[in-house]
């Protein structure tokens, strides 16, 4: 198909040729409904299931993103929605992946959750997908103070060369403006 259109249309072929084989697909959160909701759980892993869609906590230092140090960004398992940077990213000696902040708050959701008698916490949840991500305290670093105490297992981590390819190209200035190739 590609070679009948630039013989038809020269350059101006070649160039659409071209930009159908390198543009990357949307991510599914641009497209996210309860059909693909379903779909999308049926793939999950047993724990990557109970940590977004029961409010499970997967095990302190024993998960796949805790000790990550590569530069990228963390979306929702379910979704696909862009929710972390490795550069808010840092070692909270819990054994879950923290973090001092969104990488954008109009995809994150919080509400308070009361256990036992006197315990309260937030709770984090992805805006589109509603997973359960974890949770926020407010003994995180500066600038922010907060710590957002994460599970693996509601992540799917894009390494900071896949994202242009992935359909994440617009977090890339977030890594050339920080001239940054490692988390803090």
């Amino acid at each position: 198909m590609a070679f009948f259109i630039t013989r038809k249309l020269g350059i101006i072929g070649i160039m659409f040729a071209c930009m159908v084989n390198i543009m990357p697909a949307a991510p599914a959160y641009h497209n996210f409904d309860e059909q693909y909701k379903a779909q999308r759980l049926k793939q999950l892993t047993t724990q990557q299931y109970e940590v977004t869609q029961k409010e499970a906590t997967e095990k302190a230092f024993n998960n796949a993103y805790w000790d990550n140090k590569a530069p990228g960004i963390y979306v929702d398992i379910v979704s696909g929605e862009p929710l972390f940077s490795s550069l808010d990213k840092f070692d909270s000696k819990t054994g879950w992946p923290s973090f001092t902040k969104p990488i954008d708050n109009a995809y994150i959701t919080t509400k308070t959750e009361r256990k036992f008698l006197f315990i309260t916490r937030t709770e984090v949840r992805s805006k589109i997908a509603d997973s359960h991500l974890g949770h926020v305290f407010e003994d995180g670093p500066k600038p922010t103070g907060l710590r957002y105490c994460m599970n693996s297992a509601a992540f799917e981590f894009i390494p900071k060369d896949q994202l242009a390819e992935r359909g994440y190209g617009q977090y890339l200035s977030l890594f050339q403006e920080n001239n940054n190739d490692q988390a803090p």
